[in-house]
């Protein structure tokens, strides 16, 4: 899955918190696995606090121009 990052603008859609707790939720209950890719935020991190996280180190640019940014994405897995 590769939702919207949280308090992230630009994205043009709306896209609530109450839709991390809910993916956490189908992680949580299905049969097979899951893997999500989102920025690392407090937020994140306590709504899927249960699931195997890894940080991995991206240069984040928007619209494909100007300086990237150094951040921190986790890849969590069910």
């Amino acid at each position: 899955m590769d939702p919207p990052y949280w308090q992230t603008a630009g994205y043009g859609v709306d896209f609530g918190i109450e839709q991390y707790v809910r993916m956490a939720e189908l992680m949580r209950t299905i049969k097979g696995k899951a893997i999500l890719s989102i920025n690392d935020h407090p937020d994140i991190r306590a709504i899927f606090g249960e699931f195997q996280m890894e940080e991995v180190g991206i240069d984040y640019m928007v619209g494909g121009g100007g300086k990237a940014a150094a951040r921190i994405e986790l890849i969590i897995y069910s």
